[in-house]
């Protein structure tokens, strides 16, 4: 639980808990907060230093994730890790990857993304830029940002990250959906990060596909809180048919056709049994319309039981309806957890604007410049990263960090306080 105090509680439950708090504290809705908390990651595990932005060999973050055993890794070096078209796979459990130990410019990943396939991981403080690495469009590249996939995929927190220019989808939660429940992601938590920019007509083989957050069918217990959705076409986030999960206090920004969904693809289900609906507590969501959304509501629900309370559409000029669909609305959230505090909407849009994303302290150009386009009511959906200035190109920055034998969640946490 150390790593929940120190951590999570940081990022997540200040101490702002509003008109919801009657549903916080009553014990019929109370869970194990062991739940909500989910991980120590690689707490008490050697500690790894990364000391080259190679994307492989010696001293590489491909070196480290896919050592065995409870492992942290910090960063002696920032700078540009080009993953060359070959996605990062971690299938080894308890890893921490604190990307917070870096030194400025932080560390971001370029031409690929990261797929966890296994339990018990902590991702904090990086940014993932997949991009279309100049491919033509239709052409079949399609990676993700950071994703979650199988049923090892649980307890998985993935905090104060930067994804923009995915394929795929920005951040994800997966499986093999239609097999059981049980194959699917569970226990994931998607807190603070900057989700933005999904590629539109790029090199997705289905062509448009400018996604936010994917959370598919039969995932359980998928939070997604305080995050900034900016410029994504759809998913923002998006929950399939029987998955369960919580949407609060996020702010989403000129979202194309969709902000937030669910829904059943029943093509996808043909010849099994009907899936139970999704049961979903939306609460303290604020959407913001930009100049390529045209989303016939804030909230879209199909084959679903939502709780929703205090959402908020600022700036409504087109009278955009809260909500729509053939989703039964009740009255109790279907799923909660008693240690989890909401932000006033009203303090939404500043809250996020202010703590989402990698090194809010010390933003990089394309964070910046995103977080201006929300400010300011600009930008929009784009094709390809040369769009708004290409890939970055950072000179390496060394650091040799001096890491206390004891107390290092402590030292962990404190390098995070720095950049956030």
């Amino acid at each position: 639980m150390a790593l929940r105090n120190k951590f999570f509680l940081s990022g997540i439950l200040i101490i702002l808990s509003i008109s919801l708090q009657g549903y916080v504290r009553n014990e019929k809705f109370k869970t194990d907060t062991d739940i909500f908390t989910n991980t120590n990651g690689g707490e008490g595990g050697k500690i790894i230093r990364i000391t080259t932005l190679n994307s492989s060999g010696e001293g590489s973050f491909w070196e480290a994730a896919s050592m065995t055993g409870p492992r942290i890794i910090v960063f002696e070096v920032g700078g540009v890790i080009d993953l060359k078209k070959e996605n990062i796979i971690i299938n080894e459990p308890f890893i921490t990857i604190a990307g917070q130990t870096a030194p400025s410019p932080g560390i971001t990943f370029i031409r690929g993304g990261i797929y966890i396939s296994t339990h018990d991981v902590i991702i904090q403080h990086i940014m993932v830029r997949p991009g279309d690495t100049g491919e033509s469009k239709k052409s079949g590249w399609e990676p993700d940002g950071i994703t979650t996939t199988g049923a090892n995929a649980y307890n998985i927190l993935i905090d104060h990250c930067s994804v923009t220019w995915s394929v795929d989808e920005n951040i994800s939660a997966s499986g093999p959906y239609v097999i059981e429940p049980e194959s699917t992601s569970h226990r994931v938590i998607i807190s603070n990060c900057l989700i933005a920019e999904g590629l539109s007509h790029s090199t997705h083989s289905s062509g448009e596909h400018s996604k936010g957050s994917l959370i598919m069918d039969n995932c359980r217990e998928i939070t997604v809180i305080r995050n900034l959705y900016a410029h994504n076409n759809q998913r923002n986030p998006y929950y399939k048919t029987a998955a369960t999960g919580i949407i609060a206090n996020n702010l989403v920004y000129n979202p194309g056709e969709f902000a937030i969904r669910t829904h059943w693809v029943k093509s996808e289900w043909e010849g099994l049994p009907v899936p139970p609906p999704a049961k979903i507590s939306i609460i303290g969501n604020v959407l913001i319309p930009g100049q390529n959304t045209r989303t016939d509501a804030f909230i879209i629900g199909d084959h679903a039981e939502l709780f929703m309370k205090s959402n908020l559409i600022n700036d409504n000029k087109t009278n955009i309806p809260l909500s729509s669909g053939t989703f039964i609305e009740i009255k109790n959230p279907p799923i909660w957890y008693d240690d989890l505090e909401i932000i006033d909407t009203e303090k939404v849009t500043e809250y996020v604007l202010s703590h989402a994303g990698a090194r809010p302290a010390f933003r990089d150009p394309i964070d910046q410049r995103i977080i201006k386009s929300v400010k300011e009511k600009t930008g929009k959906i784009i094709d390809s990263q040369e769009e708004v200035g290409g890939y970055p190109t950072y000179e390496p920055v060394y650091r040799e960090l001096k890491i206390p034998v004891d107390n290092v969640q402590k030292w962990l946490t404190e390098m995070a306080e720095e950049v956030e």
